[in-house]
């Protein structure tokens, strides 16, 4: 992936809201991701995403993150989520914050 995203955020609590799901996206974890549009994904964190560094379309220099998920029943699947298109994070295992860190 390279270091350009469609949304940067740069402002604390837009900062503090992307650490917050990084918090709730624990590798293995089990989840059902309702993003701001709306799509439905379910799947299983493949890595526990970080916060980092991308510039927009403009040059703008911010953060953003993604979480990519798989699916065992669709091998060939993957789901790479921006953590600022994110609206809910619903577990659907036990799998919890700061629990099986990659």
């Amino acid at each position: 992936m390279g270091r350009r995203a469609e949304h940067v955020y740069i402002d604390a609590d837009d900062i503090a809201m992307l650490e917050k799901r990084v918090d709730e996206l624990a590798v293995n974890a089990a989840v059902r991701i309702v993003k701001n549009d709306g799509e439905v994904i379910e799947g299983v964190v493949s890595v526990t995403p970080t916060v980092q560094v991308f510039l927009d379309s403009h040059d703008i220099e911010g953060m953003n993150s993604v979480v990519r998920l798989i699916d065992q029943d669709r091998p060939d699947w993957d789901g790479l989520i921006w953590l600022g298109d994110i609206r809910d994070v619903k577990h659907l295992d036990s799998v919890r914050t700061g629990t099986s860190r990659a």
